[in-house]
């Protein structure tokens, strides 16, 4: 690894506040790496333009919003180091250098993208920039350095990219990067509180800049178990969104 600390490098797209899905499923992991390696957190706000090019006016007070939320949860600027991605003109000079290199067939294998393109109905309307977002990924990665990029299972094809390009460039001219190993972590799925995926979209989510109030106010609209109708009756934990918080907020009462 680089140095006498391994570097880490992580990032989020600044789309608006962040909630709390974000905290379990990355935040709190970033924190907790803090001690142990030499952190860049990205705030990845031209990434936001692959799929909001027309929402460009936010991201100023969208990376204001989530990084007061990364200082809110214990990401602490002493100990690691927050980068715009903008603000470093470097990402796009690397990106582009990358793009020369890269072959089509392995940005169009990229499982990911294939996902994204599906999920938000883009058929038909995928644009050079949207194709491309796994160069520019990889190129934030090696920028730094990075040895590791925590990720859950459905990024590892990403960094297995990102370590072809980075092999490819290393045999085209000299070995400068390392090849990035992705650093697994468990990502719990916690529910928006109608029962789906937590999604700004959907209205469903507890953010992290709630008070107390409005965490209260939303945790009481959630259902339950339909089939649960008196107190006495048994529970089934596996269709109950508020077991999910229970066993994710409440870990230590449960022994875990």
């Amino acid at each position: 690894m680089t140095g006498e600390k391994g570097v880490i490098l992580s990032g989020m797209r600044p789309t608006g506040k962040l909630h709390l899905g974000h905290l379990v499923g990355a935040l709190e992991n970033w924190v907790g790496l803090q001690d142990t390696f030499k952190c860049y957190f990205l705030v990845a706000d031209y990434h936001v333009l692959t799929t909001g090019f027309d929402k460009s006016r936010d991201i100023p007070v969208n990376t204001h919003e989530m990084v007061c939320d990364w200082l809110s949860v214990g990401l602490d600027p002493e100990r690691s180091t927050f980068l715009v991605q903008s603000r470093v003109p470097e990402h796009s000079e690397l990106n582009l250098i990358l793009s020369m290199i890269t072959p089509m067939p392995w940005v169009e294998r990229n499982p990911t993208l294939k996902e994204m393109i599906a999920d938000l109905d883009l058929t038909g309307k995928i644009h050079f920039g949207l194709m491309g977002y796994p160069i520019l990924q990889a190129a934030d990665i090696l920028l730094y350095r990075a040895d590791l990029v925590p990720v859950g299972e459905d990024q590892v094809a990403h960094i297995e990219m990102t370590r072809e390009i980075a092999r490819r460039f290393n045999n085209l001219y000299s070995t400068v990067f390392p090849e990035p190993k992705a650093k697994l972590t468990s990502t719990p799925r916690l529910p928006g509180t109608d029962g789906k995926k937590m999604s700004k979209s959907l209205g469903n989510c507890i953010y992290i800049s709630d008070n107390d109030e409005a965490v209260k106010a939303k945790v009481r609209q959630m259902v339950t178990d339909p089939k649960k109708i008196r107190r006495g009756d048994p529970g089934r934990p596996e269709v109950c969104s508020v077991y999910s918080y229970h066993e994710i907020f409440n870990a230590a009462e449960n022994g875990d």
